[in-house]
């Protein structure tokens, strides 16, 4: 097959499933699922950006056989556009439920190779790249194909021998249904017949005192579910954190032009603090951003000694222990079905100390918060808030709702779990990867990817506003005095 030809994807589970409900050759139409229809709203556009940063220069001929042997049949959403339509009769819903049609993809017009002038040094191109990266993050993705695009930065910068690029909206999945994706396209490179391993995302558990231990947790869970809720609901609709240094609250901030930057830390040093604090690896990233981020606030100056920040803290909520196959993802109604199913935390950037402040207390304050939430029930009414919105007003309301709760506060931190060992794609050795959430109504987002024993924090920060290199210089001393605290705390 050529690679302009124009292609229909159908894996077999599809297939199956048309046939079983009697559609034959005609079109099937599956529902958005309601998180998919707020994130591509009339308010909402968010998309995540992978980058993957090759080892040798890029080949781009295996670009569109991959794509179309590998990445299509993954899942038919990667093969479908978001239409208004009713499912039997396939006309105009008038309640403006969403469903994914499945169309014929030209794979041309979702492959990307910018061109750059020759033979510039590594620096240069990194100015290049840069500038690429924010362009991809500001243009929209066209509606009336499939919501996804890769791009090959095929040029030497400082980082890398060449950059792959993916963009895919976030109404097709989550990260970690797009993360099983995008891994299902890459393989070991010591060994392609081996799988990638993972860290363990689950704590160990301590079966003494279990009961007592459940008793507590649930009467805690009790008192706390009403301030935390009444909390979240203020925050999401009434209540805006201040203007300060990482937050300029400009409308239309989600179009403003982002810059990305990243940062490497060293696993071994992060599990390093767990260990000395007895806390989780969570806990030490988070309280690093937070400490990073009034560092930067206090050196820009505020009119308030420690302005009101307020972190939305993202959390998967599958009861999982790493990624599953592909087959397990795309079925429905599993533990690991393919979609998003995350939700977020409100936690509050703990103030700086002017005298004699204990960078440590940014780590113990990150676990406090992050463990009363997490165990509260204000998190489950939060996702019962929106789907009342979307039942009863439709989902443009309940769009406007996350909208809010997003411009309200300050950032946004996400984390995902990469595999232990090297990757390849297509014969092409990865040895960087990150990723960054865009089209986010705040001026600050924030990611992490472990990768190789390596942990990739990413910060996307409104470009002319806030000066990025600083904030990257604030998250190193940030993590450095943390590290020093840490190893002076004890044995």
């Amino acid at each position: 097959m050529e690679p302009n030809q124009q292609i229909r994807i159908k894996t077999k589970q599809h297939e199956e499933k048309e046939e079983e409900a009697g559609y034959g050759g005609r079109e099937m139409l599956e529902p958005v699922s309601p998180t998919g229809q707020y994130f591509n709203s009339s308010v909402l556009s968010i998309c995540i950006l992978g980058i993957l940063e090759s080892q040798v220069p890029l080949d781009e001929s295996p670009a569109i056989p991959l794509l179309r042997d590998v990445f299509l049949p993954i899942n038919p959403r990667f093969s479908s556009i978001m239409v208004v339509a009713n499912w039997a009769m396939q006309v105009v819903d008038k309640t403006g439920v969403k469903q994914w049609k499945r169309v014929v993809v030209k794979l041309e017009d979702h492959v990307n190779v910018p061109i750059f002038p020759a033979g510039l040094s590594p620096e240069s191109y990194d100015s290049c790249f840069d500038g690429y990266l924010t362009k991809i993050a500001m243009d929209p993705l066209p509606q009336d194909r499939p919501l996804w695009e890769i791009h090959l930065f095929k040029y030497p910068t400082s980082s890398a021998a060449g950059h792959l690029i993916f963009k895919l909206h976030h109404a097709l999945g989550d990260g970690y249904s797009l993360m099983g994706a995008l891994l299902s396209c890459l393989k070991r490179a010591d060994n392609p017949a081996l799988p990638l391993t993972f860290p363990s995302f689950q704590q160990k558990s301590n079966p003494k005192g279990s009961i007592l231990s459940s008793v507590t947790k649930t009467v805690t869970a009790i008192c706390n579910t009403p301030f935390d809720f009444g909390w979240s609901l203020l925050k999401s609709s009434l209540v805006q954190d201040e203007t300060t240094p990482i937050r300029s609250a400009d409308e239309g901030v989600q179009f403003h032009p982002v810059k990305i930057s990243t940062l490497t830390f060293s696993l071994d040093q992060i599990k390093q603090i767990k260990d000395k604090l007895q806390v989780t690896i969570n806990d030490v990233i988070t309280g690093i951003i937070f400490s990073g981020a009034r560092l930067y606030m206090q050196g820009k100056g505020t009119k308030s000694p420690n302005p009101k920040s307020t972190a939305l803290v993202l959390l998967n909520t599958r009861n999982i222990d790493g990624y599953k196959s592909l087959e397990e993802m795309v079925a429905s109604g599993t533990e690991t079905s393919w979609g998003n199913r995350f939700t977020f935390v409100h936690v509050s950037v703990p103030e700086l100390k002017a005298d004699n402040w204990n960078p440590l207390e940014f780590v113990f304050n990150a676990q406090k918060i992050i463990k009363r939430k997490r165990n509260s029930l204000a998190v489950h009414f939060n996702g019962h808030i929106l789907e009342t919105l979307r039942k009863y007003r439709g989902p443009e309301v309940a769009a406007r709702y996350i909208h809010s709760t997003l411009k309200n506060s300050t950032m946004t931190i996400s984390n995902m779990t990469g595999p232990v060992e090297q990757m390849a794609l297509a014969d092409h050795p990865v040895k960087g990867f990150y990723f960054m959430v865009v089209g986010v109504p705040q001026s600050l987002t924030i990611t992490i990817l472990s990768y190789m024993q390596k942990l990739r924090i990413a910060v996307g920060a409104e470009k002319g506003f806030i000066d990025l290199q600083k904030f990257i210089s604030c998250l190193e001393t940030a993590f450095e005095l943390i590290l020093e605290a840490a190893n002076k705390s004890g044995p």
